[in-house]
């Protein structure tokens, strides 16, 4: 016996998971989004110039392996997608601007399993390379708040909203918070006096309760932003308010990837208990330079965490309209010389679009019958010694019981109806 992959899963039952996919597709498109898909084997150094070599997931997370064939470079299973889908901007050479685009599919992780989340999870994600107006930071805000609470029909969550400036911004704000967190280092924890060091901004990420509240008296980002910035911050914070988006200020929201700026926001549930974070993003103006472009590409975008959304929707399942399964019409030959009729009656049957199967067991009728209605059989079309010899198929609705015998040229109208 083998046991799947610590930190995966079985996905047996995927209705809640195409639904998902269905309305999110259809939603994004609605906004002018094109679906792409990207390979899950990216070299290791597109995400260590993107993400930052001092980020947790380029330092501890990442699945890396040698190159198979000589003066190959290192590879890895990707753990986002941005940089991705920069990299495939930039090498395909697209003009059109913004290039508007969605993909999904799965990322990995070498994270401890929790509750949401996997070391094999899936995202959804949308980007708009291109653009450095602030207004599309509004709209594609108001985008996914429409996803969730009109095409998802969620309504337990907030939206977190912080501004992070331009890289001068950040600059002086390290040297103010340096200080601070100098002034409190005896309270801080040891992953914290690490991060101070390498990425002093992620400090901000710490989920122990001492330093929670010690950041609360933490000078904020906002206060250190130059009068252009000021004036981006403001422009946003009106432009969610006149699209009646709800969103929480957050200053300790910093997002844990090196390539953002500007906006960055978040959407959380309670219900999701520690990890309440769903979906996250903002902008990133500098990731094409980073990548190695000589022009810089303003661009935004958001990743969904599908599985944490799933566990969202279970919750309102009953309140979601999920597709029905087709009405199953179970096939069943009462002996071996049957099995040539059943099949190409099958074949005609499927032919005009309904769900079919057939049972080839060899057990009595009342054995098949109980088998049928585990399968969950709408109708059972019973093929026997008489109706080989008389043209005709016995079909008996599992619902309400009742049979009728129906010539086999008339059958695939009588199933329609």
């Amino acid at each position: 016996m083998f046991s799947r992959v610590k930190g995966t899963r079985d996905f047996l039952d995927l209705t809640l998971f195409d639904f998902f996919i269905k309305k999110t597709s259809i939603h994004v498109e609605n906004y002018n989004f094109e679906h792409i898909d990207t390979p899950i084997l990216e070299t290791t150094e597109l995400f260590k110039r993107s993400l930052g070599t001092n980020t947790d997931v380029v330092n501890k997370e990442m699945y890396v392996f040698e190159g198979s064939e000589e003066g190959e470079k290192s590879i890895c299973l990707r753990p986002e997608v941005t940089a991705s889908t920069m990299r495939a901007f930039l090498e395909n050479n697209i003009s059109s601007l913004p290039w508007k685009v969605y993909s999904w599919g799965p990322m990995f992780r070498k994270e401890r399993p929790q509750r949401g989340r996997y070391r094999q999870f899936h995202q959804f994600n949308i980007e708009a390379i291109g653009s450095g107006e602030i207004s599309l930071d509004a709209n594609f805000i108001a985008m996914l708040d429409h996803l969730f609470s009109e095409a998802l029909m969620l309504d337990n969550y907030t939206v977190h909203v912080n501004f992070l400036g331009s890289p001068d911004d950040r600059k002086v704000y390290k040297t103010i918070l340096g200080d601070f967190l100098d002034k409190n280092n005896s309270a801080l924890c040891g992953k914290c006096k690490e991060r101070r060091e390498k990425n002093i901004m992620r400090v901000f990420d710490c989920k122990q309760e001492d330093c929670q509240k010690l950041y609360k008296k933490a000078p904020y980002i906002v206060d250190s932003l130059s009068e252009e910035s000021k004036k981006e911050w403001e422009q946003l914070q009106s432009l969610l308010e006149l699209l009646s988006i709800s969103f929480s200020y957050t200053p300790t929201l910093v997002r844990g990837l090196d390539y953002y700026n500007k906006t960055v926001f978040e959407f959380s549930s309670t219900a999701l208990g520690a990890q309440s974070a769903f979906c996250g993003g903002g902008r990133y103006d500098y990731l094409a330079q980073e990548l190695g472009s000589k022009e810089c590409y303003p661009s935004f975008g958001v990743a969904i965490g599908i599985e944490r959304v799933l566990i969202l929707l279970e919750q309102i399942k009953d309140k979601l309209p999920l597709p029905h399964k087709k009405p199953l019409h179970l096939f069943l030959p009462l002996s071996e010389n049957q099995y040539s009729l059943a099949s190409l009656l099958a074949d005609h049957v499927q032919a005009a679009n309904l769900c079919v199967d057939i049972l080839f067991d060899k057990p009595s009728l009342k054995s098949m019958m109980r088998k049928a209605n585990k399968m969950g059989a709408s109708y059972v079309l019973l093929v026997g010694d008489d109706e080989q010899k008389n043209n005709t198929v016995v079909v008996k609705n599992m619902v309400s019981g009742t049979e009728e015998t129906i010539a086999q040229n008339d059958l695939v109208g009588h199933l329609k109806k």
